[in-house]
């Protein structure tokens, strides 16, 4: 079976719109952002699409909206976890 580029983790760009709102990537260097997302992405269930739009068309307004604030605390989760290792690295 050939795996296909476009198939991807839909909250994956949840992830990134959340950090961008924040502007997150102004306070964490690029090591400490990839850790933060990994961080964030484990705490995450995985919902693999092709097309975002058709997320976007198909998903519910609810649950559009539970997914976001998932993300929120996986974020805010991953950023005391960080805040901890920087503390721990000084």
């Amino acid at each position: 079976m050939k795996m296909h580029d476009d198939i991807h983790n839909y909250y994956e760009k949840l992830v990134v719109e959340d950090i961008t709102k924040r502007n997150l990537e102004s306070t964490y260097s690029d090591d400490i952002m990839a850790d933060l997302c990994c961080t964030v992405l484990n705490q995450l269930p995985a919902r693999y699409i092709r097309y975002d739009v058709d997320m976007e068309f198909y998903l519910p307004q609810t649950e559009r909206i539970k997914m976001e604030q998932q993300v929120q605390t996986a974020i805010d989760v991953a950023i005391s976890q960080v805040a901890k290792k920087k503390e721990l690295q000084k």
